[in-house]
């Protein structure tokens, strides 16, 4: 099914590609983020990658330019089936309501904000240290981020910023998520043995909501330092990882690993026999296609758990989410407007300042002037134009329709 989405918009050069666990599988967000990876560098694209999301935010796309200067326009890889395309104010609609935690499993998570904060700081790593990239036949390196994405982005974690300071209790994330699936089929974690394959962000979380659930949490992963930091953490113990890893005694497990998990034909047996649910929060999963469908229902893949129903929300602070998306979609479209007079700013100030210094000049060859006085009338002619500049530079900012910066360029030939 694909996701329904706006009218593309004239007005702002913008496009999101959205492939979200709802509607699109971890393996094709995989495919699509591989598709994406080429023009990934670009100064006018950010990627923002999660284990339940793949997002593809392009500006200028349709202009081949970027800050004056020709770039080859951009061949945007294929959404895959059930993927959406947000146009123009649409896809800022779409970014900050990702950033307030609206589009998430859990309504308000922090996770997605640290994620977007990370995709946004990944694009301000120095160009030196960016590999090269590949768009048509030309190579393309990171010189800086495009300007409406570092301003829709800046906007956006504000937003999010502002959404978490309203909350009322404590924070939840996609493992309280799990906890709250596995619980029903093991009964309350006090004194349960929950093994976590995994030490990473999302397995540190699930092992500490564990542990605030009483659970005996498990460790397993490549490596033995990360599994023993997190085990401490956790009030836990490691196991070993890897193909020759035996398989415990346990009530449940949960995957948060970058590849497959291996297993000993053994730990594949003792897995099968045992009747506990395995959670995998890895995209693309880390048990293999025919171990998944041996253990059936046992198994929820991050994709089952993005289609879980999303935690409800009071009509006054749904009322309050949309007054702030509303006044974050103003505060950058109208930046965005402002942004598009500042050629027609710069060419008046220019032709001021060319007048005037050809004014002086020719001033300066009729009449002999002492130093001070060659200096008293130069400064008089920057503060008499500056003057005049004054009121109409600030109105040309100030507008918002387009038409006093059309009638700029046109009363003065710009």
């Amino acid at each position: 099914m694909t996701v329904p989405v706006a009218a593309p918009d004239p007005t702002l050069d913008l496009v999101a590609l959205v492939a979200h666990a709802r509607h699109v599988t971890s393996e094709a967000r995989e495919a699509f983020a591989q598709a994406a990876a080429p023009i990934a560098g670009d100064p006018r694209v950010i990627l923002v990658r999660t284990c339940h999301r793949v997002e593809l935010y392009v500006a200028e796309r349709g202009t081949g330019r970027h800050e004056g200067r020709y770039h080859p326009v951009l061949p945007l890889p294929a959404l895959p089936e059930g993927g959406g395309r947000f146009d123009g104010v649409a896809a800022a609609r779409h970014l900050f309501s990702v950033a307030a935690g609206l589009d998430s499993v859990v309504v308000g998570e922090d996770q997605i904000l640290h994620q977007l904060r990370e995709s946004l700081s990944d694009r301000h790593v120095p160009a030196a240290d960016q590999c090269p990239v590949e768009v048509g036949s030309h190579e393309a390196r990171a010189k800086g981020l495009d300007p409406v994405l570092e301003r829709l982005f800046q906007i956006a974690l504000h937003l999010g910023r502002e959404t978490r300071s309203w909350r009322e209790g404590p924070p939840r994330s996609l493992a309280d998520v799990v906890v709250d699936r596995v619980t029903p089929l093991t009964g309350p974690l006090t004194g349960r043995r929950l093994l976590v394959v995994g030490a990473g962000r999302m397995a540190r979380l699930v092992a500490l909501a564990a542990d605030r659930q009483g659970a005996r949490v498990l460790v397993s992963n490549r490596s033995p330092e990360r599994a023993a930091s997190l085990a401490h953490d956790a009030g836990g113990t490691t196991l070993p990882f890897g193909a020759d890893a035996l398989l415990p005694e346990v009530d449940a497990v949960v995957l948060a690993i970058g590849a497959l998990w291996p297993l000993s034909p053994g730990a594949r047996a003792d897995l099968l026999a045992a009747d506990v649910p395995v959670i995998d929060l890895s995209s693309p999963p880390a048990v293999a296609p025919e171990l998944r469908e041996r253990l059936g229902s046992r198994y929820t893949s991050i994709d089952d758990l993005a289609r879980s129903p999303q935690d409800a929300l009071q009509s006054r602070l749904i009322r309050r989410y949309e007054r702030l998306l509303d006044d974050a979609e103003a505060s950058f479209t109208g930046w965005v407007r402002t942004r598009s007079t500042v050629p027609a700013i710069q060419a008046l100030s220019e032709l001021a300042e060319q007048r005037r210094a050809e004014e002086l000049e020719r001033l300066f060859r009729r009449v002999e002037l002492e130093d001070r006085e060659r200096e008293l009338v130069v400064q008089m002619s920057h503060r008499l134009v500056a003057g005049l500049l004054h009121g109409p530079l600030v109105t040309l900012r100030e507008d918002a329709s387009g038409d006093l910066e059309r009638a700029t360029r046109a009363l003065f030939s710009l």
